[in-house]
């Protein structure tokens, strides 16, 4: 299971043992229940959820149909969290998903957007150290280097590190820490940075992997 979040910044606070934390301050408050996906309908269970307040001018009719069904406010974000038929049976149509779904000190993992770049070469892009600064060298000190194979395969072999776009893509962090949840703020500090800008949404689920090695210790 997991809630959808607006990245607010990063932040730091002290612990009991008067350690100094940096933290990614997220907020999460608002995630309603949009509907259900059940395996006799759909072939799959999972948990739609809407989060972030959205002016009803800029839905789609069938977009707000859904809201209107359920007498909810419309929102901006929608995305569906693949879950047991059980948990998707413990949250209502319409209800509000409480924070109290993540606990301090438990692993998520939390997927968004990276920051785009842009168009970069091959020293920023892909930590390349360049060519020799030394005599005899022409202006090619940020370049990549040959590119060919020979006369076999002849050609550029898929994957090769070359310049292009870098950033702007979905980046997933596992095994984060929950640091502090604040229920009444509508808040949850994850301990280290989470991908995305500020104002960005971050997707948190609780850790896969936690969830794997606890389906493997029972089987």
């Amino acid at each position: 299971m997991g809630l959808l979040t607006k990245k607010l910044g990063m932040t730091e606070y002290y612990n009991e043992e008067g350690d100094r934390i940096p933290v990614t301050v997220l907020l999460a408050k608002g995630n309603i229940v949009l509907g259900h996906r059940t395996i006799e309908r759909d072939g799959y269970s999972a948990v739609q959820v809407a989060f972030d307040d959205q002016k009803p001018s800029r839905l789609t009719k069938p977009k707000l149909g859904q809201f209107k069904k359920i007498e909810a406010t419309p929102k901006r974000k929608i995305k569906e969290f693949r879950v047991a038929p059980e948990i998707v049976a413990a949250h209502p149509i319409g209800s509000e998903i409480s924070l109290e779904l993540f606990e301090v000190n438990q692993l998520v993992d939390a997927t968004g957007t990276s920051k785009g770049k842009g168009f970069q070469g091959v020293m920023k892009r892909h930590h390349m150290r360049g060519e020799k600064r030394t005599h005899g060298q022409h202006e090619v000190y940020r370049h990549g280097g040959s590119i060919g194979c020979r006369l076999t395969p002849g050609r550029v072999l898929p994957g090769k590190r070359m310049p292009g776009q870098m950033g702007n893509e979905t980046v997933t962090v596992q095994n984060l820490q929950v640091a502090k949840v604040l229920p009444e703020k509508g808040l949850i500090l994850v301990r280290g940075p989470v991908p995305g800008s500020k104002n960005g949404y971050v997707q948190l689920r609780h850790a896969v992997k936690t969830a794997i090695r606890a389906a493997h210790a029972k089987g």
